[in-house]
């Protein structure tokens, strides 16, 4: 292994050796916001490929965290610290650059692939080609972004014993607080890492978040070819490989972002006519051609996950809002929490209120479905403002942005009351939206709720997590509501569920069951469809007293929700035994 080589003897000047600090201390604080914005970018989108988004992203921190120990380990075996600095930088540049768009490209290839054999072999669609070949090449993919974290992290680990071994070099001696120097200036390089990653990097196409920390390690190394070109062997390899870097880095940005999305795209059964990263999700709007003759089916995707089609959303948002409407005693003042595509609220303002006040937490969101994102295709802006009927526009809305945990506990100080509240929030598949489904939120909201109002909200499927369905109905009813479930079928995400609760008075079914009509008609809706709702199999409560509540803190509903799609894999189990006698 090459060693580096010693410049004359001599102690170096005050003046140099305060050169010497301020160059390495900046460098370390520089490469400490690289690494965070690594570790923070490689767990995003690991998340977002590879979905369960929550235990990815921490699944990503921890092995990047114990690979950096590694790196900080075996870095005492390096004999060359100038050298080898400098060739960590391009390492990790290289690495940096190109790991998302790897990831992107093979996690393209494996989803497509099972189509590609189809059409090479002209094999009828009801012939799959996802064997035990392309199932291996699958899971082979699914932990490429964990191999990649893992070489970034042992990469960035040997950073800081580098550094502080080129120091004590440059000083000529041992310096008694160096350690602490070094991890001082790293844990606010980090800190400063973590402001940009949230205020900046979040707000930009991933790869271009990635080729900005990538070229900071190549300038860094840049850097230390010109200022310790005396220390260093190889000056002209590492002037190559910078160039190299440098170049790749110049491609992947002219190129690099319309690629993700084309590969992105490959991800969609239909055509992807938009894509939005905002700071809190990742959008994507989508085209479907079913027939001549026949509209398009329009869809919408939240981080890979389908959240609505527009050939039958009509079924989830009519039964989500007209029975707590046809519940509440007045419909004058409407408070919807969630739904920033405006589709409950097209709904909602049919019934003609007074005033509805809508609180969502990305108002890229919301913009996208009002209309005002002026990067939407005016045809996707046509079709979406046609689906809302511009709900998101009438002056009868106010919208709120922010955590909604947050906001209603304002709308409580201010001592608001609404007839209806409508909760449509996604599924309770995060720790951080566990929080509103808890019993803290439904008591906050139950402050809000006019006595003789009522309140629904979206709770997930009752086939697929029985669990957490019928937890939901549990939380409600602990916050003092007078609580019922019921139930329908939408084609796009089958059997679908809901929560209806009351103050006061009666029940909602027993309400909506004194109404002669429908004040405002509905194509989909009768007054008999919304009480069959409420009916459910003879034996699909037997075991929901075994079923906990969701306090705020406990994460109950969360687990229950993780459990039926990873440990039941969305699988519905009936209880044979209680099916009674056979025939």
């Amino acid at each position: 292994m090459p060693i580096d080589p010693i410049k004359p003897a001599g102690k170096p000047t005050g003046r140099e050796r305060f050169l010497h600090d301020a160059f390495l201390i900046i460098t370390m604080g520089m490469l400490a916001a690289c690494g965070l914005i690594y570790e923070y970018l490689m767990a995003h989108y690991a998340g977002r490929v590879l979905g369960a988004l929550e235990s990815t992203i921490y699944t990503m921190i921890g092995i990047m965290i114990v690979a950096m120990g590694v790196g900080a380990f075996l870095a005492k075996w390096i004999r060359a610290p100038f050298t080898s600095f400098v060739w960590l930088e391009v390492a990790i540049g290289f690495v940096g650059a190109s790991a998302v768009i790897v990831i992107s490209v093979s996690v393209s290839l494996t989803f497509s692939l099972p189509t590609y054999l189809q059409e090479i072999y002209g094999l009828h669609p009801s012939i799959t080609t996802d064997g035990g070949v392309v199932r291996g090449l699958s899971s082979a993919v699914r932990v490429m972004p964990f191999i990649a974290g893992a070489i970034l992290g042992l990469m960035i680990g040997m950073e800081i014993p580098l550094i502080a071994r080129i120091r004590e070099h440059l000083h000529r001696k041992h310096l008694e607080h160096n350690i602490g120097i070094i991890y001082g200036a790293d844990y606010i390089g980090a800190g400063i890492g973590a402001a940009i990653w949230v205020l900046i990097c979040l707000k930009l196409p991933i790869v271009v978040a990635a080729l900005s920390t990538a070229l900071v390690n190549a300038l860094v190394g840049v850097a230390f070819l010109i200022r310790y070109r005396a220390y260093l062997t190889g000056r002209i390899k590492l002037w190559i490989a910078h160039g190299l870097l440098l170049l790749l880095i110049t491609v992947l940005a002219l190129g690099g972002a319309s690629w993700m999305d084309n590969m992105q795209s490959a991800l969609f059964k239909d055509q992807v006519v938009y894509t939005k990263i905002t700071p809190y999700q990742h959008l994507t709007i989508t085209n479907r051609l079913i027939g001549k003759g026949l509209p398009k089916i329009t869809s919408l995707y939240i981080n890979g996950r389908l959240q609505f089609s527009s050939n039958d959303e009509v079924i989830y948002h009519s039964f989500l809002t007209y029975p707590a409407l046809l519940a509440s005693a007045r419909q004058e003042h409407i408070l919807v929490i969630g739904g920033g595509d405006g589709l409950a609220l097209r709904d909602i303002l049919r019934w003609n209120p007074t005033s509805v006040t809508l609180i969502d937490l990305d108002p890229g969101m919301v913009n996208l479905f009002a209309g005002k994102d002026p990067s939407v295709p005016r045809p996707v802006n046509r079709t979406l403002l046609k689906l809302n009927e511009n709900s998101l526009n009438d002056a009868r809305v106010k919208l709120i942005y922010g955590d909604a945990f947050i906001e209603v506990e304002k709308l409580v100080s201010s001592n608001r009351h609404f007839d209806t509240i409508i909760v449509d929030l996604p599924d309770p598949s995060h720790p951080d939206i566990n929080k509103v489904y808890s019993e803290f939120f439904y008591a906050r909201l139950k402050e809000l709720l006019s006595a003789d109002g009522a309140i629904a909200i979206q709770s997930t499927s009752p086939f697929h997590t029985r669990d957490a369905f019928i937890s939901i109905g549990k939380t409600l009813k602990a916050a003092g509501f007078n609580t019922e479930q019921y139930h329908t079928n939408v084609p796009t995400f089958g059997e679908w569920g809901w929560t209806i609760g009351t103050v006061m008075g009666g029940s909602a079914s027993a309400r909506i069951a004194h109404v002669e009509s429908l004040p405002v008609p509905s194509q989909w809706l009768s007054k008999q469809q919304m009480l069959a709702a409420f009916v459910f199999a003879p034996n699909y409560f037997n075991n929901a007293a075994e079923i906990k509540s969701n306090p705020l803190g406990s994460h109950q509903l969360y687990q229950y929700h993780q459990n039926a799609w990873k440990k039941q894999d969305g699988v519905f189990f009936i209880d044979q035994t209680s099916h009674g006698s056979k025939p």
